[in-house]
């Protein structure tokens, strides 16, 4: 349970915490709070790969994902991309706008990684062309299948070119921001949701939980743990550390 910001204060104004879990994701539990259009996300000491089947609790990794999550969200708003983060707080918890989050998962390409290499006769590192954007239905159960655009429309309504507009944009932002520390975007996952006016806005996190960054080969990203080559802690406290020195800059 969450118990340090009961009266804390948000860019919106003062909100209290209800306590009242709305869903527990694998690191991240979603709380409502007494403005109904506000919620408060905690990020928890925990990394999972293999939906779920790998599990490790580092210490202080869900503090260093909600700080790094909370600057890029910053970057998306200043270039005008509407995000749902408001604020953070102690104990590792974010503020942010109420969505309704879309069930697809959209997936941005820079350089050829993971399962896009698995499934295709492209090689690891391969640079490719032009930014290959890719949805993936938002489903643990069933492995978060590769979509194609007619699935989903089957699937109902959903504004799958400006989800694919807004993944560009973020990604020419990201990868400039990333290459002001000497790291290469290779490739990231996003989500998007709308709020009570229908905006939509990008959600979840933007942090290395979610994306590759290599320099010279060597991974700052996730697939340390996935992998077992190193410390994902370590890294992203490299991550953020340089991030915010160029930030202040």
């Amino acid at each position: 349970m969450v118990r340090c910001i009961m009266n804390g204060k948000d860019k919106g104004g003062l909100i209290l915490m209800t306590n009242t879990q709305i869903t527990k994701g694998k690191v991240k539990t979603v709380f409502s709070t007494s403005e109904p259009d506000k919620v408060l996300i905690q990020y928890e000491d925990k990394v999972t790969a293999g939906n779920g089947r790998k599990v490790d609790y580092p210490e202080g990794k869900g503090k260093v994902c909600m700080e790094i999550s909370a600057l890029l969200f910053e970057e998306m708003e200043k270039a005008g991309i509407k995000t749902h983060y408001l604020d953070t707080f102690p104990e590792r918890i974010m503020s942010c706008k109420k969505v309704d989050i879309i069930p697809i998962e959209v997936v941005i390409r820079n350089i050829a990684a993971g399962s896009i290499v698995r499934q295709t006769t492209l090689e690891e590192g391969q640079h490719i062309d032009y930014p290959l954007v890719e949805f993936y239905l938002k489903d643990d159960e069933k492995d978060d299948p590769l979509l194609t655009e007619d699935r989903i429309n089957l699937m109902g309504d959903y504004p799958i070119r400006r989800m694919k507009q807004i993944a560009r944009e973020t990604n020419a932002i990201l990868e400039e921001i990333f290459r002001k520390i000497d790291l290469t975007l290779i490739d990231f996952k996003l989500e998007f949701g709308y709020d009570s006016d229908k905006n939509l806005l990008l959600a979840d996190e933007l942090s290395p939980d979610g994306m590759r960054l290599w320099r010279e080969g060597k991974s700052f990203d996730k697939d340390l743990f996935r992998k077992g080559e190193g410390n994902i802690v370590d890294a992203y406290q490299y991550i953020l550390d340089e991030l915010k020195k160029n930030h202040a800059s």
